[in-house]
């Protein structure tokens, strides 16, 4: 069905056309972008630059690949440049954005919301790669495509992060905060 839009918009624009096309990704892009943005006013922001990127290079797409991997590579291009951008600004009001902004969710971060809030509190380089395995349902090798690394390397980040995800839950149910 993709396959078919993609090649109906690069044959002729339309913007019923595309409108469909973003009622097809954009809900899992909101969440994917808001667990890596860590806001959802973030998320907002590089979806809508997702798409319009998408948008200008629709007809450099090659049909004979699949869609989705192409799109998710422009969507976490995006939020690696929104965080590297946003990296040296201090936030001017702080907010408590824990809730994924989709009623579609697999999972109810308000019952996971210690496992959620841990994760967020991971590195980047751990951080996006656990999102895009367990939110996502990604396999290593389309991490490893998706983020431009090794299968390896994404495998070793993956260990590291549920290691420290572990050692952070055995401190909390110890009763300790920290988690460091």
């Amino acid at each position: 069905m993709t396959q078919d839009l993609i090649r109906q918009l690069q044959q002729e624009y339309s913007d019923e056309l595309f409108e469909q096309l973003y009622r097809v990704y954009a809900d899992k892009a909101i969440r994917t972008a808001t667990a890596i943005t860590r806001s959802s006013a973030s998320a907002a922001d590089v979806v809508q630059e997702t798409f319009m990127r998408v948008y200008r290079n629709l007809n450099t797409f090659d049909l004979n690949k699949p869609f989705e991997p192409w799109f998710n590579r422009i969507l976490v291009n995006e939020c690696n440049r929104y965080l590297e951008k946003h990296s040296r600004l201090v936030p001017t009001e702080l907010t408590d954005e824990r809730v994924l902004p989709s009623q579609h969710d697999r999972y109810t971060f308000d019952e996971h919301g210690d496992i959620y809030d841990m994760v967020q509190r991971l590195e980047d380089q751990q951080r996006i790669p656990i999102i895009l395995k367990y939110v996502n349902d990604y396999a290593e090798k389309d991490i490893a495509e998706l983020l431009d690394l090794n299968v390896n390397t994404v495998k070793s980040r993956l260990y590291k992060a549920r290691q420290k995800l572990q050692g952070w839950l055995r401190l909390n149910e110890g009763g300790e905060q920290d988690g460091s």
